[in-house]
C-alpha cells in the first residue's frame, strides 16, 4: 500500500526563492498546455494529449519569452502535463469538470518531483537545483527502510511549507475481522450521533477562533489594494483559516480511525452538503462541522483496513421513520429533538436516526440494490431534501420534502 506522509519544513532563503520560481514555471506551464489544449478543441475539434503538449515545452522553452523555464528542474513541468491530462481524463469520464485555469492568487503553489529530480540519502531529502537538504521537521518516522517514489512541495496561503512523499508502507494491512456494525447520523448540535446511542460532540472548532477571524479580516479590508501592508494582513487572514482547518482536520481523522478499528461495518448517509450550504442559516455551522471531510477520510481509511462503509440513500426519511415500528411521522421540523411515536415509543431524533439508517443500510447490503440512485435535487431548497413516504421502512415509493438532521 502506497501511502502519503506530510511533514512540514524551513527552507533556506536560496530555497524559498527556488521553490517560489519553480511554482510559478508550473503555474505558467499548466496554463499555456491548457490554453493549447481547449483552442484545439474549440477551432479544429482536436484532442491532444500529454504526448503533444509535451513536445510543445521542448519548443516553449527554446523561445525568447519562456527562455525562463529552464532555469528549474524539467520534471515538475512534466508532471504539470500529466495532472492536465488526468484532469482531462476525469472530465471525459464524466467524473470532474473541465479543468481550469490557474490563478497566481488563489491556486495551490505546488510542485511534484520523481525519483530522477531529488536524492534520497540516509533520511535527508535533497531536490534538483539545490546544494542543501530540506530543514523537514520529522513529526513521525516514515516506514522502516522506505524510500519515497515521488515527492511533493507545497506552500499554502498561511506561507508554509509542507513536503509529502509517497513512500510504500507495509503497515497498511486488514484488520482482524470484527462483529460489529454501527449507523452514523451525522448532525451539527453533536458531530455524530451512533446507533449505539453514543453521541460525539462538535468542537466547533470555527466558533472559537470567530473573534481572532473578524478582526483579521476588518484589518485586511483597512489595506489598500495592491499594497504590501495588504499581502501581509492576507496572511494573518490565512493563519487563522489554517488553525481553525487543523484543528478540525486533527479532530476528524482521530474520529474516523477510532470507528474504522472498532467496527466492521459502517453505514453512513449520502448528504448533498454542496446543496445544504445554500442556507445561508445553517451555512457556517455545516461547513465548520466537516461532514464532506468525515465521509473522505472514514472511506479510504475503511478500504485501508478492510472495513466496509454503505452509504444509503439521501431520500431516505431516517429522521421521520419510527425505528420500532416503522410509521411515518407526517412532519419534523429542525426544532424537534424528541418526539412520541403512535406505539409509544419516545425516541430521540438523531439516535432514532442513526438506527433507521443502520437498518436502511443492512438491508441493501443483504438484498444488493443500488443505494445511491442519482437523482436531480429540486432547486432552491438549500436546507431540504427529498424523503421517501410509506408505512413502514420496506415500503419507499412516495416522496416528500424534509428538513435535514442539524
Amino acid at each position: 500500500m502506497k501511502r502519503a506522509f506530510r511533514y512540514r519544513f524551513y527552507p533556506s532563503e536560496t530555497q524559498a526563492v527556488e521553490l517560489s520560481r519553480t511554482f510559478g514555471c508550473v503555474r505558467r506551464v499548466y496554463n499555456l498546455a491548457l490554453h493549447v489544449r481547449a483552442e484545439a478543441w474549440a477551432q479544429r475539434g482536436e484532442r491532444i494529449g500529454y504526448g503533444a503538449t509535451s513536445a510543445l515545452l521542448t519548443a516553449w522553452k527554446r523561445t525568447e519569452e519562456l527562455a525562463f523555464l529552464n532555469e528549474v528542474s524539467a520534471v515538475p513541468l512534466q508532471q504539470t502535463l500529466r495532472h492536465l491530462q488526468m484532469a482531462f481524463a476525469g472530465f471525459f469520464a464524466k467524473r470532474a469538470r473541465h479543468p481550469r485555469f490557474k490563478s497566481r492568487k488563489k491556486s495551490r503553489a505546488s510542485a511534484e518531483y520523481t525519483r530522477s529530480a531529488f536524492r534520497w540519502r540516509d533520511g535527508a531529502l535533497t531536490l534538483a537545483k539545490m546544494a542543501e537538504p530540506l530543514d523537514i521537521r520529522w513529526s513521525r518516522p516514515l516506514p522502516e527502510g522506505a524510500v519515497p517514489s515521488t515527492v511533493t512541495v507545497s506552500r499554502d496561503a498561511a506561507g508554509r511549507w509542507f513536503v509529502s512523499m509517497l513512500c510504500e508502507d507495509p503497515s497498511v494491512t486488514p484488520l482482524p475481522v470484527v462483529d460489529s456494525v454501527v449507523g452514523i447520523d451525522v448532525g451539527i448540535d453533536h458531530l455524530l450521533v451512533l446507533s449505539t446511542g453514543e453521541k460525539i460532540g462538535n468542537p466547533r472548532h470555527g466558533r472559537r477562533d470567530r473573534t481572532a477571524l473578524a478582526r483579521a479580516q476588518r484589518a485586511l479590508c483597512r489595506k489598500q489594494k495592491g499594497s504590501r501592508n495588504r499581502a501581509r494582513a492576507r496572511v494573518g487572514v490565512a493563519r487563522v483559516h489554517a488553525r481553525i482547518a487543523d484543528r478540525r482536520s486533527d479532530f476528524l481523522h482521530k474520529v474516523t480511525t477510532r470507528l474504522v478499528r472498532e467496527t466492521q461495518t459502517l453505514v453512513i448517509e449520502d448528504l448533498a452538503v454542496s446543496n445544504m450550504v445554500r442556507n445561508r442559516s445553517l451555512a457556517r455551522a455545516i461547513g465548520d462541522a466537516g461532514w464532506r471531510q468525515f465521509r473522505q477520510l472514514l472511506e479510504y481509511k475503511a478500504g485501508w483496513y478492510g472495513r466496509q462503509v454503505i452509504v444509503v440513500d439521501r431520500w431516505f426519511p431516517s429522521s421521520k421513520l419510527c425505528s420500532i415500528c416503522g410509521v411515518l411521522a407526517p412532519t419534523m421540523p429542525l426544532h424537534v429533538r424528541t418526539w412520541t411515536c403512535g406505539c409509544g415509543t419516545t425516541h430521540d431524533r438523531d439516535v432514532n436516526a442513526a438506527r433507521n439508517i443502520l437498518a436502511a443500510g443492512l438491508a441493501v447490503s443483504v438484498c444488493g440494490a443500488g443505494v445511491r440512485p442519482q437523482r436531480n435535487t429540486p432547486g432552491g431548497l438549500s436546507a431540504t431534501k427529498q424523503k421517501p413516504r410509506g408505512a413502514s421502512r420496506g415500503n419507499l415509493l412516495v416522496h416528500e420534502r424534509e428538513e435535514v438532521n442539524p
